[in-house]
């Protein structure tokens, strides 16, 4: 580790204090040139770090930058894989990397910043823009079929919901199968790539992919967004207080913690905003609207058709007419 990321990690321990240049170089055991030079470093990287002649070096309190030094002490597994990007392409084509060569293994994680190609579901970009979302992508190695897989994003939403709620207040609606709503908007949305076994079907490891907006990018959301997209708060200025660091260790912890066995969670259904409502399903070319009435044990979702007919949903895209 070098001299740079050991005093970030220092720094973001002891954030908002003023920490002495020559016991810092004592502790890291190097001169405090070196000190300073790290410090250099890291406000050409972002960090806002106060310095005063004979009063030593502080990272303001409000930095809340993203860096596995920031993230990780508030992990209950410290140890796993972490990469911290400030921007990347995709978070989970980096996960997917690090597990298929190895680099990772159940528990690991990718987080950024911003994404140029954030992926959604049914092949469309996920708007990633810079600080004002977190993105991130956890792999794990449940044990079940791809059939399950249901369950694993059914167990990621109540993570996500469960992890907003500790850090923020903010209670998160879910909407099956893999969205979370706030007052009426998107916030929040899961995409679970599973890697399976082909002889057997079993779950050879999943990265659950979380893209989740902070609030509002200055320069809006994309037209085809409008009306849809939201965010857990206003604008920049009322999200200052968020630690991002916090609350992307918070999300990890409760993935691993809900996804110990699959299961459909109870907060899953309480949580939901689905049943009982008039819904559009899109499921392939085709087009219809039903009435939703209930989540099965296995996470599908029941409905009345048109026709006074009943069908089980295992995948579509569901959305509710007002």
């Amino acid at each position: 580790m070098t001299v740079k990321s050991k005093l970030l990690g220092i720094l973001e321990q002891q954030k908002g204090e003023t920490l002495s240049g020559e016991k810092l170089a004592e502790e890291l055991h190097c001169t405090r040139a070196a000190i300073w030079k790290a410090v250099k470093a890291l406000r050409e990287e972002g960090y806002t770090i106060e310095a005063g002649q004979n009063k030593g070096y502080m990272l303001v309190k409000d930095s809340h930058r993203l860096s596995v030094e920031a993230i990780r002490p508030f992990l209950v597994s410290p140890e796993v894989y972490l990469k911290v990007y400030q921007e990347t392409d995709s978070t989970n084509r980096a996960a997917k990397e690090a597990a298929v060569t190895g680099t990772a293994g159940h528990g690991g994680c990718v987080v950024a910043g911003k994404q140029t190609a954030g992926r959604g579901r049914r092949g469309r970009s996920f708007y990633s823009p810079e600080e004002a979302g977190l993105y991130l992508s956890v792999i794990l190695k449940p044990q079940g079929s791809l059939r399950e897989s249901l369950l694993l994003t059914a167990e990621a939403a109540v993570a996500v919901y469960k992890a907003v709620l500790r850090v923020t207040g903010i209670p998160l609606d879910i909407k099956w199968v893999n969205d979370l709503y706030y007052h009426d908007r998107k916030v929040c949305g899961i995409l679970t790539e599973a890697v399976t076994d082909f002889e057997s079907g079993e779950i050879d490891f999943a990265v659950v992919g979380i893209g989740l907006n902070l609030y509002e990018a200055a320069e809006g959301y994309p037209s085809e967004l409008k009306g849809i997209a939201g965010a857990l708060y206003k604008d920049r200025e009322a999200a200052a207080e968020l630690d991002r660091n916090r609350l992307a260790a918070e999300i990890i912890n409760s993935l691993l913690e809900e996804t110990r066995e699959l299961r459909l969670p109870p907060e899953y259904i309480q949580q939901n905003l689905v049943p009982g409502r008039e819904v559009r399903i899109v499921d392939g070319q085709e087009i219809r609207e039903a009435k939703a009435l209930e989540i099965c044990p296995d996470g599908r979702l029941r409905v009345q058709e048109a026709d006074g007919s009943f069908s089980v949903l295992s995948y579509g895209e569901v959305s509710l007419i007002i």
